[in-house]
């Protein structure tokens, strides 16, 4: 059994079941890991005060049947927007580290167009994706695709991400 320790921050949780909870962690050493918290939603869990979105924990996870948290304790609550937690939570792949992301995030510093390029989405050499102009002032998390603010008024809402 793998165990695995490292300074996280919560980007989103979600129910797993009956009192379970799947919860999506930035780590500093790991990346993203996603992970089982048995029991978080019990009434009593000690672990569910410590994994809500926007805390950065220390974390200590055990690979059995997938990861698991076993324990978890908050250190201090970041002042992220739960949009933008949840948003580095659908783009962020899993398991891949990068410290310039770490601190930025960390230092509550989250420039769009920095976290764009560092995941290998530049925004500087981007167009849109229906009229062609340059300098795109939005991003579709779920295709992928730049716009600027005039097409982006004719896409869905749901998943676009502003990024001045």
């Amino acid at each position: 059994m793998l165990e695995y320790l490292s300074e996280a921050i919560v980007l989103n949780k979600e129910p797993n079941g009956d009192l379970d909870t799947r919860v999506s962690l930035f780590t500093k050493k790991f990346g993203k890991l996603v992970a089982k918290a048995k029991s978080a939603r019990r009434i009593t869990s000690k672990l569910s005060p410590h994994l809500e979105p926007g805390n950065l924990i220390d974390v200590r996870l055990v690979e059995k049947n997938g990861l698991q948290v076993v324990d978890a304790l908050k250190k201090d609550r970041l002042h992220i927007e739960p949009a933008d937690l949840y948003n580095l939570h659908l783009l962020l792949a899993e398991a891949e580290p990068d410290s310039r992301l770490w601190h930025d995030i960390k230092s509550e510093n989250i420039d769009w167009r920095k976290v764009l390029a560092i995941l290998g989405w530049d925004p500087r050499d981007a167009t849109c994706q229906m009229c062609g102009k340059g300098d795109p002032q939005v991003f579709r998390i779920k295709s992928q695709e730049f716009f600027c603010k005039g097409c982006a008024s004719k896409v869905a809402e749901n998943d676009l991400l502003y990024i001045h």
